[in-house]
């Protein structure tokens, strides 16, 4: 039988045992199953899900510079859910609203009359040197006001048991779809689970996205054409593109499929003539979108998409321009930006940032590399950081020297002692660091996935939960009763 008493997590807050062999209420269930099943038994689950997902073709794609290209992978998952009680999971759907509301402001003031400038609440240095701001989005005004239709805000538990935003990402937010597929596979392998939980549902997340793309349409009929643009099959996020545009009966469109005609409407080449598209989900990045307006050499794209979007004639989400936000630098400044605009405090904490653009804190910084996790302002997928306490030497002069010739593009942070979830490896059970990305979506109403996406890092006392750099998922339970049973 597994021994929950020989589960250790030393210093680290742990979401399933308060102590060993003793857990939080909400998880008691969950561990009390877990203490009758033999190793055995929990390793023939875990390959059982494995199976599942290879049969299913859930997959990632990922950039090999040592195999010399790309590599489809399946999707890393372990079987044990992880649990998080209604009543802390309500602070956190306040706490998200609040921040997407203010981000949303944010970007619609910046392409507009840039009050948040002027008054010197956020630096004019910061949206002069944005990598992310579109000058050929200035005075556009998006249906609604909202740039950021789709957003996933990272959150993660410190050892004091608060959860904190990590970062926003207000681009092309993926992962949603592996959330939808983690509940799935999680209902085969741990059927009893669900006569103990009832955790939240996350069934309607593709009809809640639709609804959402939909209130983007010009033209006011029953069901607008709403396309999916996808970058094509060797993106890494293609099985989302697919997978989401086949739950919403959308169409999966390549650039090349889609072109604007002389009035700015756009059309979606079929064997039965040109369709008119009404909303487009992009998930190609901006300078990729329309080649008569960003880069000229993009195959990626549809020449004059821009224009139809300026003339008001087709919807896009997200809109160009919405990365602004998207930017650790930012990040750092969201608490002033949700005070500036919303005249609340945040509901959700900052992780505590030196902003590397300030003197003061520059020179803390790289005093402190070994002890600080730094960050440029616009990579993603966890590439580009310093890890201090694990970083060689040449590794921190090297960061130092980047830091010193462009401090703008820098933030630190201290190093989180993030979390632990019980999660199977091999035949025992051991804990691992997460994050959590829920879902937002934006329109009339604002929308919250109950739970997100639990990302993983399998690898022992490692940070980096992202699947292309060793990470895995696992399926989120948001349980409605206090102790997390019927």
């Amino acid at each position: 039988m597994i021994d929950l008493n020989a589960y250790s997590c030393g210093d680290f807050y742990d979401e399933m045992l308060s102590a060993p062999g003793e857990a939080h209420g909400h998880a008691a269930e969950l561990a009390q199953l877990l203490s009758e099943m033999d190793e055995d038994e929990l390793q023939a689950r875990q390959q059982a899900a494995e199976l599942a997902i290879k049969e299913m073709g859930i997959t990632f794609t990922v950039y090999s510079d040592e195999q010399g290209g790309m590599i489809d992978r399946a999707w890393p998952f372990d079987i044990l859910p992880r649990i998080i009680p209604k009543s802390e999971w309500d602070q956190a759907e306040a706490g998200l609203k609040q921040r997407v509301q203010a981000l949303n402001r944010f970007i619609d003031d910046l392409y507009h009359d840039q009050q948040i400038v002027k008054e010197g609440v956020f630096p004019a240095e910061i949206l002069r040197e944005s990598k992310n701001f579109r000058s050929q989005c200035v005075g556009i005004k998006p249906p609604l006001g909202i740039w950021a239709h789709i957003c996933g805000s990272d959150l993660v538990r410190d050892s004091d048991g608060v959860l904190y935003v990590l970062e926003d990402n207000l681009r092309v937010p993926s992962g949603v779809s592996y959330m939808l597929e983690n509940r799935l596979i999680t209902k085969r392998v741990f059927p009893e689970l669900f006569e103990s939980y009832a955790p939240l549902s996350i069934d309607d997340y593709p009809t809640q996205l639709y609804e959402t793309l939909a209130e983007l349409s010009p033209r006011e009929i029953e069901r607008p054409v709403i396309a999916v643009l996808t970058p094509g099959i060797y993106n890494s996020a293609y099985f989302e593109h697919a997978y989401l545009a086949q739950q919403m009966g959308a169409r999966l469109v390549e650039g090349n499929d889609l072109f604007v005609d002389q009035d700015d409407c756009v059309y979606m080449r079929t064997v039965s003539g040109p369709l008119r598209v009404d909303v487009i989900y992009r998930r190609i990045d901006d300078e990729f979108l329309d080649p008569e307006v960003f880069n000229a050499e993009s195959v990626l794209g549809v020449p004059g998409l821009m224009r139809a979007w300026q003339a008001g004639h087709v919807g896009l989400a997200n809109a160009p321009g919405a990365g602004v936000a998207d930017d650790k630098v930012v990040y750092a400044y969201v608490p002033e930006i949700i005070r500036y605009y919303l005249d609340e405090e945040p509901l959700i904490p900052n992780v505590p940032t030196y902003r590397c653009m300030d003197p003061e804190e520059c020179e803390y910084v790289l005093q402190h590399l070994d002890e600080l996790v730094v960050k440029p302002a616009n990579e993603s997928g966890g590439y580009g950081m310093l890890i201090g306490p694990r970083s060689t030497k040449s590794e921190r002069e090297a960061f130092g020297r980047r830091i010193r010739v462009n401090p703008r593009n820098y933030i630190a942070q201290p190093t989180l002692a993030l979390s632990t979830v019980p999660t199977v490896i091999g035949k025992s059970i051991q804990p691992r660091h997460v994050d959590l990305r829920p879902f937002i979506l934006s329109g009339r109403q604002i929308h919250i996935t109950p739970g997100g996406l639990t990302r993983v890092a399998m690898r022992k006392g490692s940070l980096v939960v992202n699947s292309s750099q060793g990470g895995g998922s696992k399926d989120t339970w948001i349980v409605d009763i206090g102790d997390g049973s019927k």
